[in-house]
């Protein structure tokens, strides 16, 4: 799916009262008019970079035409640029991966190709960095105080995960990271001492094979422990919703009882409890029988 709305039926309609047929189409946006059928009949979508060309081929605002929900990211400003990853790789003289990181969330822009992208793309740089935020699940006007709250350092996103992630049971201890992080590289690469040093944010470099190790110690993706990788902000929901169950169940949120009577939670709370665990049931992994 492009990052704006696409309907096929209202681009045939349009397309029909401009007195074109699916091959003038085809030929101003640079395709074929079997991709104009299967766009038109719900079959397949275009390219996302492929709408602004199709607006302009039916003489129609791009927002009119393909609307989209919410402030722009930076899949939504390539596209609107008319540009695909690889073209915008290729204007920053690099390969796809920078690009396809900063659009999934994985990695930011490095700042040398932030103008450069902003030019490419028509927009300010302010505007460019206000869609890398929103592609990092950030809101638009995010402090820098609470951009900078999310875990980017290798020791941050150490304790980041140690604090979320292990609700209801006992996190790893330093000197346990340290062995699976020696035990994954097959001999030893690390030191209880070095583990602590990254935690307090003395050091914050890491070989990769440290970083493989920890990723192994603490469960996560590899790619999380990449310089300027952040974690991902639905894994970040996801950790946040379980601490707070946690913390219900250990009776650590305030005002637990309702107001005025001893009956424990309200019905509202209870709602929103069973709103929530409803919610993670989707996102937990599947639970084999006898686990």
């Amino acid at each position: 799916m492009p990052p704006r709305q696409f309907d096929g039926k209202r681009v045939r309609a349009v397309r029909r009262g401009k007195d074109l047929n699916q091959g003038e189409l085809a030929a101003a946006v640079g395709v074929t008019a079997p991709a104009v059928a299967k766009w038109e009949s719900g079959q397949d979508f275009p390219k996302g970079e492929k709408l602004p060309a199709i607006a302009a081929a039916l003489g129609e605002p791009l927002d009119d035409l393909f609307p989209h929900d919410g402030p722009a990211d930076l899949q939504l400003l390539r596209c609107d640029a008319g540009l695909s990853v690889a073209q915008a790789a290729a204007v920053l003289g690099t390969s796809r991966v920078p690009v396809a990181n900063a659009e999934s969330g994985r990695r930011r822009l490095g700042d040398d190709y932030v103008p450069t992208l902003a030019a490419a793309y028509g927009v300010t740089v302010e505007a460019l960095l206000e869609a890398q935020d929103c592609s990092f699940g950030l809101r638009p006007g995010t402090s820098g105080d609470e951009r900078a709250s999310a875990p980017r350092t290798v020791g941050e996103k150490i304790n980041y995960l140690l604090e979320h992630g292990y609700v209801g049971q006992e996190a790893p201890s330093d000197e346990e990271i340290a062995r699976v992080v020696n035990d994954h590289a097959g001999e030893p690469v690390v030191a209880v001492e070095d583990i602590a040093a990254l935690r307090a944010g003395l050091t914050t470099e890491a070989s990769e094979v440290v970083r493989a190790g920890l990723a192994e110690a603490l469960q996560v993706d590899v790619s999380l422990f990449q310089d300027d990788a952040e974690v991902d902000p639905a894994a970040r929901e996801f950790l946040e919703a379980v601490r707070f169950l946690g913390s219900i169940q250990r009776g650590q949120i305030l005002g637990l009882a309702a107001r005025g009577n001893g009956g424990g939670l309200s019905a509202e709370m209870m709602a929103k409890i069973n709103d929530l665990v409803g919610e993670l049931k989707h996102k937990l992994p599947e639970v084999q029988d006898g686990d």
